[in-house]
Formats: C-alpha cells, structure tokens, sequence
C-alpha cells in the first residue's frame, strides 16, 4: 500500500474557500480576478496561483483588509473551527470605536414625556366630557 503525501501547494482560490472567507469558490476566484489580492507582497491576479504553508495573502473582505498567513493546506471544506486551523489572523479585527463624525446618542425621555398615546387621548377626553 502506498500513501498519499500531502500536497505541499493548493490553487489559491480553491484555498480561500476551504477557510471559509468566501462562500463560493467562484466568488473567490472572482475576488482574485478583479480585486488587488497579494501574496508575499506580490499581487496576484490568477485564481490557479499556488500557494504554500507559510505564505502570507493580504486582501480585501467586503471593508476590511485582512492580513491572513497560511498555516496548514486543507483537504476538504470542512467546519468553521477545523477552517481556523488552516491559519493564522495576523491583522485581526480592532473593537469598533466610535466614529468621530457620529451624531451624538439620542437622549433618553422620561416615561410619559412626549406625544400621548391614543389610551392618553381617551383618558383626557373622559375627564372633560364625563359622558364620553
């Protein structure tokens, strides 16, 4: 019996998809066709471009910039927490700070401030008429 080695390179999109940043392969591929994706510093602009263990891909994900170093090939698209493992987030997501240019939060009303409800309306309307 012989084993099967593991493959020492993966197509880059087909990678891409395994580690679950995009949901279709063919939206990957799209992504690389059309969007500035870079491996090891250098753009990449061909879907079948192999890539390696160690290899780092800097590219854009719907408004983030993702900084991703691969960490294992995958054989199959498995699971989120078995795609984690294929790497390593070297640029991960910062909390969401408030913008500077956001309006300020609405204030908050005291309960029975502002426009009366229809049961309000009733209500006022009983005490003035008291054959309503």
């Amino acid at each position: 019996m012989t084993g099967e080695a593991a493959p020492t390179t993966l197509r880059i999109d087909k990678w891409l998809w395994q580690a679950r940043f995009f949901k279709t392969r063919t939206l990957a591929a799209k992504a690389i066709a059309s969007g500035p994706i870079r491996v090891n510093r250098m753009p990449v602009a061909k879907p079948g471009y192999s890539i390696r263990v160690g290899d780092v891909l800097t590219f854009a994900q719907g408004k983030l910039i993702r900084v991703i170093e691969v960490a294992a090939l995958g054989a199959r698209r498995g699971p989120a927490p078995e795609a984690q493992m294929l790497y390593k987030d070297l640029d991960p997501p910062a909390a969401r700070a408030p913008k500077p240019d956001a309006p300020p939060p609405v204030a908050e009303r005291e309960a029975g401030a502002g426009r009366p409800t229809k049961k309000d309306r009733r209500d006022t309307d009983k005490l003035r008429d008291p054959l309503y």
